[in-house]
């Protein structure tokens, strides 16, 4: 019989594929999810991961387990949680939002789930215009916010990595970069990128919009946008390149603007900021509710 923790670690790293992603939604060392699986490992008599120093694959077994066992474990964790909420059910207000469509996908996941098992609760969701950074936590439309990390606030507390995606870069159709299969970050230099202005911190803005290369060659600023339609409007116009993450190909496809991998560049990490002293029950909840709502 599995126990309960060894049932989250396999699922968790199935999911994940990193024990470093993994060891931080269980709130747990990278050393005890690996001695966690191997228990398991050897219980079952066969690997269920095939491991290198640069990647974690599920091997056929291991698949296997993880479609066997993930329903199964949701039904549990769902009654669990109805009968949880049926003596102590949640009551208030819960004002989220939103900068990217998969952003705005997963709160509305998390919020149709959230209200199905404390319907006394109001959650609204609403878009945030891109250049507004966290500003909507700190003016108080908002009570929590999806955004792409880093926030460093000491008035906000930030949550799990939610939603990592590789991240590419915007170019005109027609420029000759966009052929390529896949361009390094030094490919940046002299190109002018597209960014936003307005409320968006320093070290956020030159995180995701870098002035230099690594090498130290200067990268240009192209017009700013204060909304993602503006950032592929001057794309496609050919006013400049735009970093952004490799799943808005799907969202945001259109004729005149090429999505090219960024090889060396860092993953866009997604997670959810709130302001300190806001911290109640239901925030609590839906915080949670969003992470069992990720993709």
């Amino acid at each position: 019989m599995l126990e309960r923790y060894e049932l989250e670690a396999f699922l968790t790293l199935a999911e994940e594929l990193h024990f470093g992603r993994t060891a931080e939604r269980l709130g747990v060392t990278t050393g005890r999810v690996s001695q966690t699986v191997k228990k398991l490992e050897r219980r079952v008599g066969t690997p269920l991961f095939t491991r290198t120093s640069r990647s974690v694959r599920l091997t056929p077994v291991g698949r296997r387990l993880y479609e066997d066992l993930l329903p199964a474990y949701r039904q549990l964790r769902g009654a669990l949680e109805r009968a949880t909420s049926a003596g102590h059910g949640l009551q208030g207000r819960i004002r989220a939002g939103f900068g990217t469509p998969w952003g705005g996908e997963l709160l509305t996941a998390a919020a149709d789930a959230l209200l199905a098992l404390h319907p006394a609760c109001e959650i609204t969701v609403r878009e945030v215009p891109l250049d507004e950074g966290v500003r909507p936590l700190r003016d108080g439309t908002l009570d929590v916010q999806f955004v792409a990390f880093p926030v460093r606030e000491p008035d906000l507390t930030t949550g799990p990595v939610v939603i990592t995606d590789e991240r590419v870069l915007l170019l005109p159709a027609a420029h000759p970069l966009a052929r390529r299969a896949s361009l390094g970050l030094e490919d940046l230099a002299g190109l002018d990128l597209i960014a936003p202005e307005g409320a968006c911190p320093d070290y956020w803005t030159d995180h995701h919009y870098p002035r230099s290369t690594p090498s130290g060659a200067p990268i240009g600023r192209g017009p700013a946008a204060a909304t993602w339609q503006e950032v592929l409007s001057h794309v496609s116009a050919g006013r400049g390149v735009a970093p952004g993450a490799a799943r808005g190909a799907a969202y945001h496809p259109r004729p005149g603007i090429a999505y090219v991998p960024l090889r060396d560049a860092p993953p866009v990490a997604y997670g959810l900021a709130w302001p300190t002293a806001a911290d109640s029950g239901l925030l609590s909840a839906f915080v949670k509710e969003v992470g069992r709502s990720r993709p």
